[in-house]
């Protein structure tokens, strides 16, 4: 089945915010130049803490900083840099400007909550709840990881880091689908490899068991295969059979909207958000479909 690439694309012109169409110039066009517009449009939500805010995550309309708003840049960040490693030195400084911010939420025992109980007082999506999140896998390990990547050497990275891997040795610490993603970027930065990659095939041998993973094409919420391994070379993609690539592959297919959009699968605070939402995941869409059809 083949997708309506222009009507994918306006729809991101149409309802995107400037941050994603200029990410679709970047990782579709391959736009230099676009790149660069997407790295110095995150000013816009850093915030004076270092960390970042307004709404970056859209299912959070906070303005003040959020480690899932750090979390969502970071993984911006990492994005850029893996496709044009000219912006590393970009990302390396605005990722290393969140450290102070990241340090002052910090739990005593060495990791980051996904969000903070101030965003009660904006919309959030009912997902969120009362945001009594305790530190966790997700989101600090992700956020190490792709520190690490960048090159950024702090103590806190370091704190963080013997913090993962507290939890890691941890019965049970791994129990959905979430939070292996963020554990997978932080084993792929890990210095001591044999114990990363000991964990790693670990992970990646469970994700069945996982929780919001869908194996095979279904109704409901749940990462993929194809967001674990978004492109044909990932070293994740070993984790998955080619039969299950290939049926996540068709459904991805056969879900674009008559608008040209693809949907989303929970409900997000507003209708401003659904869009936002909708142009990130037909972004998304697009690269994967583009990356294994090459």
């Amino acid at each position: 089945m083949a997708i309506d690439v222009e009507a994918a694309r306006t729809f991101i012109r149409t309802n995107a915010r400037i941050l994603e169409r200029r990410l679709a110039e970047f990782h579709l066009d391959h736009d230099l130049g676009a790149g660069a517009a997407a790295l110095e449009g995150l000013n816009a939500y850093q915030n004076a803490d270092g960390g970042f805010g307004h709404g970056l995550e859209p299912d959070v309309r906070a303005p003040d900083s959020q480690p899932l708003f750090v979390d969502f840049a970071t993984e911006l960040l990492d994005d850029l840099v893996s496709t044009a490693p000219r912006f590393r030195a970009g990302a390396r400084e605005r990722a290393a400007m969140t450290i102070p911010f990241l340090r002052s939420v910090t739990s005593t025992a060495g990791g980051l909550p996904i969000v903070l109980p101030s965003i009660t007082a904006h919309p959030r999506a009912a997902h969120w709840g009362d945001a009594n999140f305790p530190a966790g896998l997700n989101p600090t390990a992700s956020i190490v990881g792709r520190l690490r990547a960048f090159g950024i050497e702090d103590s806190w990275v370091d704190e963080a880091a013997t913090f993962c891997w507290t939890q890691l040795e941890a019965p049970d610490s791994v129990t959905d689908a979430h939070t292996a993603l963020c554990v997978l970027r932080f084993l792929e930065t890990e210095p001591d490899r044999e114990r990363a990659e000991r964990s790693y095939a670990a992970i990646g041998s469970r994700f069945d068991e996982l929780g919001l993973f869908l194996p095979m094409p279904g109704e409901g919420y749940g990462l993929t295969p194809l967001h674990i391994a978004p492109t044909p070379d990932s070293p994740r993609r070993g984790f998955f059979s080619d039969a299950a690539i290939a049926a996540h592959l068709e459904a991805l297919k056969a879900a674009q909207q008559p608008d040209g959009g693809w949907p989303i699968s929970w409900e997000p605070p507003g209708p401003a958000a659904e869009l936002e939402w909708r142009s990130i995941e037909t972004l998304r869409v697009l690269r994967v479909l583009t990356a294994y059809a090459s």
